[in-house]
């Protein structure tokens, strides 16, 4: 993945002084000109690779799965691929999850502000091994810190397709396979899908996309 580097902010600083509060804002706003996924992180843009066939059709079903949802309880957004939410941590400026559920404010031509209270990472092709293991521990770990109660961990070259980790117990995920009903407790209360919606017709455990 490649990056834009920002000037690191002065030795000794507090986090967010107001010289490097600009130009993170500075940052958003070339972000939201980039016609692609792309995060802030460390203050830099990390460009994120290009979803694969598997993973963006799994990625709109849970979408559009959570859309049906806010339209019956008239609450929350569902979104899709590609959206921005800006969060506050030292390391970490905004999520772009593969789908999610939002309850904040609409955000119009900006950022969404906030985290999702529920998100969801679909696994690319080499997303396994321990060194992604953290990552993906340290990721979930920023999205609990800004207020996501519950994130998919979404793995289609597993037979543990859905891990459910939720904030309340960030080390113990809930694992749903094929012919169970996976859900998003409690940040999206009552809401249910079944894990064989996600998997492609010809889907096996160790397929790529």
């Amino acid at each position: 993945m490649s990056t834009t580097v920002l000037p690191s902010p002065p030795p000794n600083a507090p986090p967010r002084v107001p010289f490097f509060r600009r130009e993170i804002d500075r940052l958003f706003d070339r972000l939201m000109m980039y016609d692609g996924k792309a995060e802030i992180i460390d203050g830099r843009i990390v460009i994120m690779s290009p979803a694969g066939a598997w993973h963006n059709l799994v990625s709109t079903e849970i979408a559009f799965a959570l859309r049906e949802y806010a339209r019956r309880v008239k609450k929350g957004r569902a979104i899709t691929d590609n959206a921005t939410f800006r969060v506050d941590l030292p390391h970490r400026e905004s999520f772009s999850p593969d789908a999610a559920y939002h309850i904040g404010p609409m955000a119009k031509l900006g950022p969404y502000l906030g985290a999702p209270v529920f998100a969801v990472e679909v696994r690319s092709p080499g997303e396994s091994g321990p060194r992604w293991e953290k990552i993906l521990a340290d990721k979930r770990e920023d999205y609990f810190a800004c207020g996501t109660q519950v994130v998919w961990d979404v793995d289609l070259q597993s037979n543990d397709v859905v891990r459910v980790y939720r904030a309340s117990k960030p080390d113990e995920p809930t694992i749903y396979r094929p012919g169970d009903v996976a859900e998003a407790e409690p940040a999206v209360p009552g809401w249910t899908m079944s894990v064989n919606d996600l998997l492609p017709e010809d889907w096996s455990p160790d397929a790529t996309e």
